[in-house]
């Protein structure tokens, strides 16, 4: 039997730590840009000790853990470096999720950065102080993108780009792990694997999760000063993208709620819940078309009426089946 989850690289003396915060930052083929997402985490004011736990998920090139080995073997950066061999986000996440778990037994907060992202010195602290001060058991916080375009500026009014919450406290759900903070008692109730591996080339698999803690009871906040900026590809700026991601956020949506569906009414209502959604589209289009004065932005609410339909025949975009292209 092939062995998934390889630990390649641990700093000097880290069996000698316990930290209490634990990062987990999944790369793949994105070796410049992983180490200034690391310069970002080594830059955190949080006066206690962190460690990283860094997911490479390209068993065959290994550019991330290249990259990352140095930091590590000289200590500059307390943690680990591991090669999650099978193929998928879903796959790289599980795998540092439960590498922290067993690795790190007083963990008590597990956060969560993606390879194409920057923290703000205050990141852990504010994500940890909010935590701590509210007692959620998960905590999200905005990741606003940097484009590499002037004309990008107009689109960070994308409903694809704007965060879900402008104000710290507590929040219903959260969507996304691109900067979340997940306590230890979640990852030790909720089954495994965590994110769903069917959820891997479509993306959507921590909004799955997420779905699944709320109904086991987890709480839900948000840290508005726990800001991450994304490092946002010109592809991405592109309306063939902009449309596809519309159309898979809606598909999306339409299968995680049919998971919760438990009866054939609850299954009704999901139906009819996106019937009603794609005949409202096109007034709920024009009128951000016309607050935004932008056609591409005010295409959003139709394209995620048009994919929440498709999802309940389970059609869906892979989107991320070819990450050069996303």
């Amino acid at each position: 039997m092939t062995k998934t989850v390889t630990i390649e690289v641990r700093s000097p003396g880290l069996e000698d730590t316990a930290p209490r915060v634990v990062v987990t930052l999944p790369t793949f083929r994105r070796p410049e840009h992983l180490l200034k997402t690391l310069e970002s985490l080594a830059a955190q004011t949080l006066a206690e000790p962190v460690a990283i736990v860094v997911m490479e998920n390209d068993a065959e090139r290994r550019e991330g853990l290249r990259a990352a080995e140095p930091l590590f073997r000289s200590g500059r950066l307390r943690g680990l470096v591991l090669v999650a061999h099978d193929r998928g986000n879903c796959f790289a996440y599980n795998a540092g999720w439960e590498t922290a778990l067993a690795e790190f037994p007083a963990m008590e907060h597990l956060l969560v950065i993606d390879d194409d992202e920057i923290a703000v010195p205050d990141w852990t602290r504010s994500l940890v102080g909010l935590a701590d001060a509210t007692k959620a058991d998960i905590v999200g916080g905005p990741v606003l993108p940097t484009f590499p375009l002037e004309r990008g500026a107009r689109l960070k009014r994308h409903p694809v780009f704007t965060p879900p919450y402008d104000t710290s406290g507590p929040v219903p759900i959260l969507y996304g792990s691109g900067n979340v903070l997940i306590r230890r008692r979640v990852l030790e109730t909720m089954a495994r694997p965590y994110l769903d591996p069917a959820f891997n080339f479509i993306g959507g698999g921590d909004a799955d999760f997420f779905a699944r803690c709320r109904r086991q009871g987890f709480s839900f906040a948000w840290s508005q000063e726990a800001m991450i900026a994304e490092t946002t590809p010109a592809r991405r700026m592109e309306f063939s993208w902009l449309q596809q991601r519309g159309l898979r956020e809606g598909a999306l949506s339409t299968i995680i709620e049919r998971r919760g569906a438990k009866n054939p009414a609850a299954r009704a209502k999901t139906l009819l819940k996106s019937g009603a959604l794609l005949a409202l589209a096109p007034l709920r289009s024009a009128r951000l078309a016309l607050r935004t004065r932008s056609l591409v932005i005010g295409l959003y609410p139709m394209n995620v009426a048009i994919g929440r339909f498709l999802g309940e025949f389970g059609l869906v975009h892979e989107q991320y089946r070819r990450p050069e292209q996303n």
